[in-house]
């Protein structure tokens, strides 16, 4: 079931890579978990990508996101899963969204996703 709030299709490539560029950030950087820490970090201007998940029920609890990443110019894609999501956090549950701050060792990789997120939309 596809979501009113999501804006652009998004390759599977680029959903895994960005994936596992949180994956890194969470073990040489820094990322903050869930819509509320991700709100957060947007609005302080300290995420450098957010990842949104697409089968959030009711949508509404991440449907401010991608406005809000808008308005402070930082690049978001959406994850087809919450599940996939958590995981990349390192929870064994779903995760709404996720921000990150420090990209650690996934920083090169961060760039160049952000460069293919900006020509999708």
């Amino acid at each position: 079931m596809a979501q009113m709030y999501v804006t652009y299709e998004v390759p599977d490539e680029l959903r895994d890579k960005a994936l596992e560029s949180l994956e890194l950030a969470r073990d040489t950087g820094k990322i903050k978990k869930g819509t509320n820490e991700a709100t957060k970090a947007i609005e302080r201007g300290m995420a450098q990508l957010v990842l949104i998940s697409e089968d959030v029920n009711p949508p509404e609890i991440v449907a401010h996101l991608p406005m809000l990443c808008e308005e402070k110019n930082i690049p978001y894609i959406y994850i087809k899963k919450q599940d996939e999501l958590g995981a990349a956090c390192g929870f064994g549950i779903g995760c709404a969204a996720a921000a990150i701050i420090n990209a650690g060792k996934g920083k090169g990789m961060i760039e160049e996703l952000t460069g293919k997120i900006a020509s999708l939309r």
